[in-house]
């Protein structure tokens, strides 16, 4: 029911706005029918104000409420939704006539007569929609659906209502860098791969995929090859086939990517264990599509065919480790493991198998090692719960203090599992009033029938049941606006890594989001997430080097609940991917394409899809659903990222969807932008980075509402040139975020974009010699004093970077710097940049003096040093040797400074002679170093907190070197108090 809270209460907002704009300016336009427009919108207004009290009375749970109360809300879901419709696909036939006929000299009898026909239809439709919005109210009164009860309370467990939001309290998230955490009590499953086949056996939140990823990760290296993909309910072969070869044999040039030679194998375990999630779940639902519903039985067949011959060649005479994760069928099963070479002459492979279902572990008795999964033991409980609390809670503990305030009841409810353990951490720690003695009752609460404590040590073991009805209590737990939000992740498929931004901009673009407690959207919607991160809704698996989240996931039940919810409540559609669910029996209003075969494409055509207004596809656009399924005019968000096939007439649909506020074409193969993309007037987000756009046209500037430009490609430095008339025309004055982009010359002027947060430029280039960009200096420094946040530049000549010593003030409101080119002195004002909390510079700035005066700023979380370029050309070596003359020799850390730093890196082909002091970087936590040479290393042991030291070697003709590079690390790192842990990675 809480969805339904929330959901609406987001979707009337939207529409009570619109209402009140066709009242305040285009009643002319539909004469006659104002005073039913004033009815639906005041019936609105009070069906809102009565949400908003369900949603803080008590009665924001499934228990809350009757089959009654449910059905109403579900109504009043209807009618928003069908009145948005209403309006947004009515109005724009009236604008549109009104723009061409209704002038000054036109009289109002001509223009009646000739817009009589859309005015009718629009009459007629909104008479309709007035009399369904009595019947919903009468009826709520004929059959008795009272208003809330404050004083009732109805929710089970540990809190009296749905927990309240305040954004404040979660605006700031805490920063990490060190996201890979051991896993509880997975020592006991750590024995070695003596079979054909492991299976590991244990139902949902039982730790099966983090048992299994930790056996991959320590015998990783043992093997050749190393893949690891996802199953489920609902799996295509080929594509689990194309998901394993897309692991062990890259269709790509860059070698480092290979896993073939022993050199390589330490870096390939270790990287398949990072991109397990990206490569094996996303990989095998982005070619869902790619046998679409045209093809016969045959031709798949011979796909398969040359899929597993293929797989035969390149496992010839290698070994292999594949992981087979959550599989729900043994016919399956059979089919993935017949498809895979068997016992090379010389070689042992393995396979483990994750799955809910023992009688999956036993359908194949031959060489098969059954390893059962049973719950964490009391003190394990106690460590995993401990470990959630405190990312969770905002309470100020000292690390490794045994005073922590949790209640001992809650983790012995939880039986053991890591699932319901790790919840239950987050909400308890967002629920820091809740009374102890509240508590104590939580377990007679949840579980009524129970006589016993659950637990390994002590009790009854918890059941499947048992553990989702943990998760749902968790859940249900959250304010209204925070689970309309969690909602949305079943837009996503299972285990896919989500972009945190890709999230947050969607959200705004649906109006989840809006402004309050005096914090801009984007702000709110950071809060949002950074609470969905508390409460352990979704798990950071990457982050940042500034230590925010770049990248989630959602655990397997907890997506499982969350997509039984969005389906219920017809929020979202989900076609394909690796739930089984049922088809909607009503109008679809978001879509998510998640990959089918040919019986998903058939329900798929059966649906009602002249109502969506977000459309998200993964996988093939040739085979996707027909465009006349789809009503243009209303689309809001679109988002193809990643999505291959891509044609021309794809542009020219998406210029047809006039009311589009996000569209993502990122990492698809489109090459230009047309031209009457102005018509998308509403557009707020476009995202087309890592695409072959190189320019934009000129009639972007016509978009007033862009808020974000997001382009070009980071790893190459492709960059999108920019149309002249931005700085002419001086329009598009709401941008916040120009990423990625090309200056040319000293035209551009961007004083008039006071809003902007953030500009990447990724190539300057000069025009007939000119190399002034007086314009450009001149609007950083200006922007510097508003709003701008970010910055990077990266200039090859280094002209531009050596004028910005002459910026008069400096750019004081930067949290994140990037200079990128040949560069030795530094601009003098960086050391009073006191909000900067991210610099990367280049690596010919590595100076003793440089260091001195960064290491003043206070709040540095990262400091990276980088060369960009594939070679050292001989006037970088002359810097990098007067560099050493200049700091006496060696690159030392200096004593005391870098306060607050945690992540320093080093990345060039040839590294100086470095040291650290004995009070240097008192809080690094990871040092990173990327390079083919290296002079020397000391001091590491100096480091009292550091965690990580990953190396990242050209291991090329260098097997001697890298071998005593590691052995001396090693040898410092023992020396550590902290002991930190060596990740070497090498390349060929």
């Amino acid at each position: 029911m809480e969805l339904v809270v929330g959901a609406s209460e987001a979707t009337m907002k939207s529409l009570l706005g619109k209402l009140g704009g066709l009242l305040a300016h285009e009643y002319t336009l539909i004469r006659g029918v104002n005073g039913d427009l004033q009815y639906i919108n005041d019936e609105l207004a009070t069906m809102q104000s009565f949400l908003r009290e369900l949603a803080t009375s008590g009665y924001g749970n499934d228990d809350g409420h009757g089959p009654l109360m449910k059905d109403w809300m579900k109504q009043i879901r209807d009618i928003t939704y069908d009145i948005e419709d209403t309006i947004d696909d009515s109005s724009h036939s009236l604008h549109g006539l009104r723009t061409t006929i209704c002038c000054y000299f036109l009289v109002n009898y001509v223009y009646e007569v000739l817009t009589w026909w859309p005015r009718r239809n629009v009459a007629s439709r909104i008479a309709i929609l007035k009399e369904r919005a009595q019947q919903i109210s009468e009826r709520r009164n004929r059959y008795g659906v009272n208003n809330p009860d404050r004083d009732g309370n109805k929710n089970t467990g540990g809190s009296s209502k749905a927990s309240r939001f305040e954004a404040a309290d979660n605006q700031d998230a805490r920063l990490q860098l060190v996201t890979m955490k051991e896993p509880v009590g997975v020592e006991m499953h750590m024995r070695k791969l003596d079979k054909w086949v492991t299976y590991i056996v244990g139902f949902g939140g039982v730790g099966k995929t983090a048992i299994a990823t930790a056996m991959y990760k320590n015998f990783g290296d043992e093997y050749d090859y190393c893949a690891m993909v996802t199953v489920s309910q609902s799996s295509d072969l080929e594509a689990i086939l194309m998901s394993i070869k897309s692991q062990v044999k890259p269709e790509t040039s860059n070698q480092e990517q290979h896993g073939g030679s022993k050199e390589s194998r330490v870096a390939q375990a270790l990287k398949n264990v990072r991109h397990r999630v990206n490569q094996g779940t996303s990989a095998v639902l982005a070619k869902c599509y790619c046998a679409g519903t045209s093809e016969g039985t045959g031709e798949r067949s011979s796909k398969l065919d040359r899929l597993k011959k293929e797989l035969e060649e390149h496992f010839r005479d290698k070994s292999f480790l594949v992981v087979i994760d959550d599989v729900w069928s043994a016919t399956m099963l059979d089919k993935i493991i017949n498809e895979l070479p068997n016992h090379n002459a010389n070689k042992d492979n393995r396979i483990i198998v994750t799955t809910r279902f023992h009688a999956v572990a036993t359908t194949r008795r031959g060489g098969a090692d059954i390893r059962k999964v049973k719950g964490l033991g009391d003190e394990e409980s106690k460590k995993l719960f401990r470990q959630a609390f405190l990312e969770s809670t905002t309470s100020k503990i000292e690390e490794g203090s045994e005073d922590v305030p949790f209640p001992d009841e809650v983790w012995k409810v939880c039986g053991g599992l890591p699932l319901a353990i790790v919840t239950m951490g987050g909400h308890v720690a967002c629920n820091p009033n809740v009374s102890q003695d509240t508590w104590s009752k939580l377990r007679s609460s949840l579980f009524p029938e129970s006589g016993k404590d659950h637990g390994k040590d002590g009790g009854k073991d918890i059941t499947q049941e048992e553990v989702g009805r943990i998760v749902s209590y968790c859940y249900n737990d959250m304010s209204a606006e925070i689970k309309t939000c969690s909602l949305y992740l079943s837009i996503f498929p299972k285990g896919h890594k989500i972009s945190r931004k890709r999230l947050t901009r969607r959200w705004i673009a649906e109006g989840f989001v809006c402004e309050k407690q005096g914090l801009s959207v984007e702000d709110v919607a950071d809060a949002y997430f950074n609470h969905l991160i508390r409460r352990k809704m979704i798990r950071a698996v990457e982050h940042s080097s500034n230590g925010k989240v770049k990248k989630f996931v959602v655990h397997d039940m907890v997506l499982e609940h969350i997509v039984a919810k969005a389906s219920e409540e017809n929020f979202i559609t989900v076609v394909g991917g690796n739930w089984l669910m049922p088809p909607p029996s009503s109008k679809v209003r978001r879509l998510s394409l998640q990959g089918s075969d040919s019986k998903h494409a058939k329900d798929a055509e059966n649906m009602n899809l002249s109502h969506v207004r977000s459309l998200t596809m993964f996988g093939n656009l040739n085979n996707q659903l027909p465009s006349h399924s789809f009503k243009f005019g209303i689309v809001q968000v679109l988002d193809l990222e990643g999505c291959t096939g891509f044609k021309h007439h794809h542009t020219k649909e998406i210029c047809k969807m006039l009311l589009l506020k996000f569209l993502s074409l990122r990492r698809t193969d489109t090459k230009e932008l047309p031209k009457k993309i102005d018509k998308l007037v509403n557009l707020e987000t476009l995202d087309i980075r890592e695409t072959n756009v190189v320019e934009l046209p000129k009639t972007i500037c016509q978009l007033e509402r862009l808020v974000n430009i997001i382009g070009g490609n980071k790893k190459t430095r492709m960059a999108l040139k920019l149309p002249e008339e931005m700085s002419k025309k001086k329009k598009m004055k709401a941008l916040r975020i120009l990423s990625g982009i090309e200056i040319v010359g000293e035209s551009m002027d961007f004083h008039h974009l006071t809003e902007l947060r953030k500009l990447a430029i990724y190539k300057l280039k000069t025009i007939r010699g000119r190399a002034s960009f007086d314009e450009l200096s001149s609007s950083i420094e200006y922007l510097g004093g508003y709003s701008l946040h970010t910055l990077i530049i990266v200039d090859e000549s280094s002209e531009f970077l050596k004028s910005l010593d002459a910026l008069s003030t400096p750019p004081k409101f930067l949290t994140a710097l990037e200079l990128s080119g040949k560069m030795v002195k530094l601009p003098s004002w960086i050391n009073q940049l006191n909000a900067l909390s991210k610099l990367t510079l280049s690596v010919t700035a590595l100076r003793k003096d440089n260091l001195e005066n960064l290491s003043k700023l206070e709040v540095l979380f990262s400091l990276t040093f980088s060369f960009k370029a594939e070679k050292l050309d001989p006037e970088t070596l002359t810097t990098l040797a007067e560099n050493k003359l200049h700091s006496d020799g060696e690159i030392r850390i200096p004593d005391g400074g870098f306060k607050s730093l945690k992540l320093l890196r080093f990345s060039a082909p040839l590294l100086p002679l470095m040291s650290f002091s004995h009070n240097a970087m008192p809080e690094l936590e990871r040092l990173e170093l990327n390079f083919k040479m290296l002079e020397g290393l000391f001091g590491v042991e100096n480091l009292v907190k550091l965690k990580i030291v990953h190396l990242k070697l050209d291991g090329k003709g260098g097997g001697d070197i890298t071998k005593q590079i590691h052995d001396e690390m090693k040898t410092a790192v023992e020396k550590n108090p902290k002991k930190p842990k060596i990740i070497l990675d090498l390349t060929e």
